[in-house]
């Protein structure tokens, strides 16, 4: 008998949004992301279908599909869902698009303890400095999903299975095993939370989306000495647009002096002062 899949024990509707719930955007002719309440999921069409990166917040499996359709005409389907790693806002959907669909799910493995039921992320750090969304984030879900009858893990060599030109990076820090996706021939960058677009502990700023290259968000972030790394790497990359995990895709001189500050100001500017992950 097929193991069945479920959502985290501790799923439940987050009442958070943002000026960008709803909208869907487009960074590169074959790239879009759509913000589902405080975070992106994206779209990426190809030469023979398309690609889901991520699964969105709790309980918004049916918005996701239905705007899919939207972009690739009625019942469309991805060849597969790339995660880039299984926080509670990434794969909240997740359960609904395997059922509907029935595509493979590509993720580290490393990540996998939190794919397969196993084990539960690390509670949100209520005590660490930040904004009102860092205070209130006991309410987020940390237990695992487990998605195993669907959960394969991305190939060792960095490339990444229905994506052609696209590779994945290890970006360690904000989670053990998440990854970015980037593409070589336009430099097009998809973070995930290793670097976003928003200071996303704070209520008034992920509300009104006021864009500045930020590092992972502070509450979930368990090393910050791995976040650091995943940081230069990705900067070393020099990335000419950027589609984050949460904010709006940046490009440009905004983008180039933001990810320069952010890498020699990391301590200053993306390390809190005090928390429990904080050395």
């Amino acid at each position: 008998m097929e193991r069945e899949m479920h959502q985290s024990g501790d799923d439940k509707f987050i009442p958070m949004t943002s000026v960008s719930s709803g909208k869907v955007r487009e960074a590169r002719s074959d790239v879009s992301y759509y913000t589902n309440q405080i975070v992106n999921v994206v779209f990426i069409r190809t030469a023979k279908g398309w690609v889901l990166v991520d699964a969105g917040m709790p309980k918004c499996g049916e918005e996701i599909r239905l705007v899919a359709e939207d972009i690739f005409g009625a019942n469309a389907k991805p060849d597969a869902i790339i995660l880039t790693h299984g926080h509670f806002d990434h794969v909240g959907g997740i359960v609904h698009l395997i059922e509907h669909w029935n595509v493979p799910v590509y993720a580290h493995p490393l990540e996998f303890p939190f794919l397969t039921g196993q084990q539960s992320y690390p509670e949100p750090d209520t005590s660490v400095e930040g904004g009102m969304l860092a205070k209130i984030s006991s309410i987020y879900p940390n237990e695992p999903v487990d998605i195993t009858p669907a959960l394969k893990g991305l190939p060792g060599d960095g490339s990444i299975p229905h994506l052609e030109g696209w590779k994945w990076i290890h970006t360690p820090g904000h989670s053990p095993g998440q990854v970015a996706l980037f593409r070589e021939s336009d430099a097009a960058l998809i973070s995930a939370d290793a670097i976003i677009t928003v200071k996303q502990d704070s209520m008034y700023k992920v509300l009104v989306q006021k864009k500045e290259v930020c590092g992972p968000p502070v509450y979930l972030t368990t090393n910050w000495h791995a976040a650091y790394d995943s940081v230069k790497k990705l900067a070393a990359l020099n990335p000419q647009i950027v589609v984050p995990g949460h904010g709006t895709a940046m490009e440009g001189e905004e983008l180039t002096e933001g990810l320069k500050t952010l890498v020699e100001e990391f301590n200053t500017v993306a390390v809190p002062e005090h928390g429990r992950f904080v050395k």
